[in-house]
């Protein structure tokens, strides 16, 4: 557990609060005592957020320039978390990883905003990368870094993330569930070091009472380095499922890409397949740096995917209570 943290109370403005690694970070940083101010489209999005009593949620659209001036008025942190990870055109990837940083740091010099935490991923670079996400992802690197001269940044970038609301292992496991235990998996090779959700709130903490991580990108990995494959088969131990991986050939992944990417919430797409022909795994040790022992895959994920799981805990409950 962290110590808890003993700078001043900070007023911090989390866009993307209400997700997956933002639920995480603003339930830290509320423990930790600081006030938050969470935009989001519909307040039933963060209901889940109103228990913390230093949270403020806001009804907002972030991407207008005037409402984001309103929102950081008067912060001394602000954070961005917000990204997508599915699109057709590319254009919404401009719009939410390039777009809305431009506004976002001219808004927090407006404000006068000192300090920015951004959210990016490893792989990102805006000319070399293979898939418009991590290109549109190294564009808003660029950004950040081109504001040094006026904005205190420390900019994070994980390797895919796992947690109890992931859109990784989760969707994993309910594919695996649909198709009876039989996946066909694009690049099941590529290599990956999952870092789990709560070690990357802490890194973000960390940072807020740590003076040397400004100006400063941190690379943030787990303990272990997997395939995907090895990350499908952990998924399926974890919930008891049966797996089956048939590997994909490119040419059947890129169609399988263009195939899924038109169905409602593209649960894989092109674009995803560009990006698995990168491995992600750390070069520089993010959390070693911030003094953060990351947690292991495999002890996590029985907690919300196996019988540890509240949920399981509960069927077991309601079945002896029955018999």
């Amino acid at each position: 557990m962290d110590v808890k943290f003993t700078g001043p109370r900070l007023r911090i403005c989390v866009l993307g609060g209400t997700g997956f690694v933002g639920t995480e970070l603003v339930t830290q940083l509320a423990d930790a005592g600081h006030w938050l101010r969470v935009p989001t489209r519909s307040l039933n999005h963060g209901a889940h957020l109103t228990v913390l009593p230093t949270v403020e949620l806001i009804s907002a659209n972030i991407h207008d320039a005037r409402v984001l001036g309103e929102l950081l008025a008067g912060m001394d942190v602000a954070i961005n978390l917000v990204g997508v990870l599915n699109e057709r055109s590319g254009a919404r990837f401009r719009d939410v990883h390039v777009e809305l940083v431009t506004k976002l740091i001219a808004e927090a010099r407006r404000a006068h905003v000192p300090r920015l935490l951004h959210m990016s991923s490893l792989g990102a670079d805006a000319e070399r990368a293979p898939s418009r996400y991590l290109r549109s992802k190294g564009q808003a690197e660029a950004q950040v870094a081109a504001a040094g001269s006026f904005l205190e940044y420390t900019i994070f970038r994980p390797s895919v993330i796992f947690g109890p609301r992931d859109s990784l292992t989760n969707r994993f496991a309910g594919l695996l569930r649909l198709s009876r235990g039989v996946l066909p998996l694009a690049r099941p090779r590529t290599r990956f070091a999952p870092v789990y959700v709560n070690d990357v709130a802490r890194a973000f903490v960390r940072s807020l009472r740590e003076p040397s991580t400004m100006g400063r990108t941190y690379e943030l990995c787990g303990p272990d380095v997997l395939t995907l494959g090895q990350i499908v088969r952990a998924t399926a131990a974890a919930a008891r499922l049966r797996c089956v991986i048939m590997p994909l050939p490119d040419i059947l992944a890129r169609l399988q890409g263009v195939l899924l990417g038109w169905l409602p919430g593209a649960p894989f797409s092109l674009d995803n397949f560009r990006s698995l022909t990168l491995d992600s795994v750390c070069r520089e040790n993010g959390c070693a740096a911030l003094h953060i022992e990351p947690q292991h895959m495999a002890a996590v994920l029985p907690t919300y995917l196996g019988d540890l799981a509240p949920e399981a805990r509960l069927d077991r409950f309601r079945e002896t209570v029955e018999h």
